[in-house]
């Protein structure tokens, strides 16, 4: 079974969020909104099917990537979340939270081995 597919976000904290994303805009061009930016690209097998990778700072306050004490969260797309994550336990990684669903994906959080929080989604793209 193949696991990651690809990354889905980089998602970091930061002093100023809205003066990060304007940062970015102004001089990298970025297209951001209060939640970042969106990356919109196409899958080289089948260019019909869209992806999106999403860049985002949060407030370096947020409780989000909690319990890593990290400044960063890797978001990383999957292809079946509820059988990877029946896999993981099987394998001992431990599980942060339960499934949630939205109309843009699945979401489940685990920790790495250093204890970096890690997103998982399965898109609905």
């Amino acid at each position: 079974m193949k696991k990651v597919t690809g990354i889905g976000g980089i998602l970091f904290k930061s002093k100023d969020p809205g003066a990060m994303n304007e940062w970015y805009k102004t001089h990298l061009g970025l297209e951001t909104s209060p939640y970042g930016t969106s990356f919109e690209w196409r899958e080289s097998e089948d260019p019909s099917k869209k992806g999106l990778t999403q860049w985002a700072p949060f407030s370096e306050t947020t409780k989000y990537f909690e319990p890593s004490e990290k400044d960063f969260m890797i978001n990383y797309r999957v292809d079946n979340l509820e059988a990877l994550v029946e896999e993981l336990k099987k394998e001992n990684v431990t599980i942060v939270d339960s499934i949630e669903t939205y109309d843009y994906g699945k979401f489940i959080h685990i920790l790495d081995l250093e204890g970096n929080k890690i997103q998982l989604w399965e898109p609905i793209d």
